[in-house]
């Protein structure tokens, strides 16, 4: 079988291909586009979305930054460092001291009171304490010159002998005729006797102030020298002993009974006679409310006829002896009469056992030992047992322990006045650090007007200082400081960080906010996309 000669590649056959001749499948139908927008259409949709926008950027962002804005009031916030840094004030007393000397010339009498002068100068060592002498005018009637501390009344005698009066800061001084100085002298035994006396009786309160400055943040230029270890340490458990400085102290007086016996107690005679005299002496300082009970079947804690020093602590139950609380928001001062003849152990064998203690910032307790068969505790029984109490309220108000009581009051007020002005300039700066550390707590108008009002009196106190008006200025200083420091509606704001604000914020604006952004993302896209067609146009006519 032969094979047929292959076609001739260049001819073209004209019959049609089987293949080609097979129907073609048909085109898929053109897709339907949408009509085009009119430009009013789009125009209208770009206005809707820009007054949204409008309505938050001028409308709502205004509304909320207003709303949730926290208002910081102004501060002067340097003064009130410079106070807690003590550069505000250089805590300075200047006492005057009155002396009497009547039965010196008035030219004996400069010359001693200058020799004086010279020798307490060279004894302080304090420049923040003056102890500045004068001469009493003769023609002054009063004992004590009441724009003094204390009143000097020196008469021959002979031998040279100091004593204070108990009812007023008055300090007499005798002296051998041949003791007064010349006029050309130097020096003079009677006034280094007279200045070592002045010493010795303000001894107490410069330490005291020394100590107030030593642990408050005062300049090295204006801190007094260090003092002794033993006097810190004595001074130390005072501070720790006393009650912090309140303007109003409650007295709950309390007579407590192991039995049904005794029954009543004449507390209100005995207050009015031993007590009193001290809380009226006292009232320029402290104001004091007072409120007595007598509790029955009360048990102590011990049982021991002698107590030991551990088991103080011990012998009262408070849980179980209902003490009156505290009435307006004033401290407490509880004495608490225990009727028992139990005692406390001498903490010598040379020393007497003890019937009373006093109990750090809390008040004191007294045992008296009484017959079984007592019903009722006379005003006379009760004498000693408030003297007792008397001193020992003395101790918890911060009372110096050495002179005689008014002079001892005297410094206590001046004490307080220091202790004061330091606690309210250290409230002060912490303000201001708080202030500063945190920037977004709330500082109202009332903070502002307390830190004013602070301010003022500190420097009125500072000023004042060593005088009953110093005492005044700085007790409302020190209230208005804390007052502004624990503002209620600025310590909130401590418990209320940033995640907490975005965990309010995000479920509230999430769903508005993405709406709005995407349409105006798709809105700038159209806009641009018909900015771009219309170039396009452009250049097709230009090229025309």
């Amino acid at each position: 079988m032969s094979t047929p000669p292959p076609a001739d590649s260049g001819t073209t056959s004209s019959e049609p291909n089987v293949a080609s001749a097979s129907p073609v499948a048909a085109a898929p139908a053109a897709r339907k586009e949408a009509p085009p927008e009119k430009p009013s259409d789009a125009r209208r949709r770009s206005r809707i979305i820009f007054s949204f926008w409008l309505i938050v950027l001028l409308l709502g962002l205004p509304i909320w930054w207003k709303t949730t804005t926290i208002y910081r009031a102004d501060l002067p916030l340097q003064e009130m460092l410079d106070w807690s840094d003590g550069k505000a004030c250089r805590p300075v007393f200047p006492l005057r001291i009155s002396i009497r000397a009547g039965a010196l010339q008035e030219q004996e009498a400069q010359n001693l009171l200058r020799l004086t002068q010279h020798a307490l100068d060279d004894l302080n060592d304090f420049s923040g304490h003056h102890l500045r002498l004068q001469l009493a005018p003769p023609s002054a009637t009063a004992s004590h010159d009441p724009d003094s501390v204390l009143t000097i009344r020196l008469a021959p005698g002979d031998a040279t002998t100091a004593a204070f009066d108990p009812h007023e800061p008055i300090l007499d001084i005798t002296y051998p005729p041949n003791a007064v100085p010349s006029h050309t002298a130097s020096s003079s035994p009677l006034a280094t006797y007279v200045a070592g006396q002045l010493r010795s009786a303000f001894a107490e309160e410069q330490a005291t102030i020394s100590y107030l400055l030593s642990t408050n943040s005062i300049p090295s230029d204006h801190r007094p020298q260090g003092l002794a270890p033993d006097v810190a340490q004595s001074l130390a458990k005072r501070t720790t002993r006393s009650l912090r400085y309140a303007p109003t102290y409650h007295l709950t007086l309390s007579l407590f009974a192991s039995g049904s016996l005794p029954s009543s107690w004449d507390i209100e005679r005995a207050i009015a006679d031993y007590m009193k005299p001290v809380l009226d002496v006292l009232s320029p300082i402290h104001n004091f409310t007072i409120d007595t009970q007598v509790q029955l079947y009360a048990t102590p804690g011990v049982q021991s006829q002698v107590l030991n020093k551990e088991d103080l602590s011990s012998f009262i139950n408070a849980a179980e002896w209902p003490l009156s609380p505290s009435i307006g928001g004033a401290p407490t001062i509880n004495f608490v009469i225990f009727v028992g003849n139990q005692t406390i152990a001498a903490p010598g064998p040379d020393a007497d056992p003890s019937r009373s203690w006093l109990i750090p910032q809390w008040g004191a307790v007294y045992l008296l030992p009484l017959p079984a068969d007592t019903a009722h505790v006379g005003a006379a029984t009760l004498k000693q047992p408030l003297l007792t109490f008397t001193s020992h309220l003395l101790a918890l108000t911060g009372a110096p322990r050495s002179g005689s009581l008014p002079l001892r009051l005297s410094t206590l007020a001046r004490i307080r006045s220091a202790d004061l002005l330091l606690r309210a300039s250290s409230t002060l700066g912490s303000l201001a650090r708080l202030a500063l550390a945190l920037p977004s707590i709330s500082i109202p108008p009332r903070v502002a007007d307390g830190v004013a009002t602070t301010i003022a009196h500190l420097r009125l106190a500072c000023d004042s200082l060593g005088t009953p008006d110093g005492l005044r200025h700085a007790r409302v200083a020190e209230a208005e400081a804390e007052r502004a420091f624990f503002e209620k509606s600025m310590v909130g704001q401590l418990y209320f960080p940033d995640e907490h604000k975005i965990a309010v914020y995000l479920p509230l604006l999430g769903p508005v906010a993405v709406p709005l952004i995407m349409g105006l993302l798709n809105e700038v896209k159209a806009w641009r996309r018909r900015r771009k067609e219309k170039a396009d146009e452009a250049k097709e006519k230009k090229s025309e």
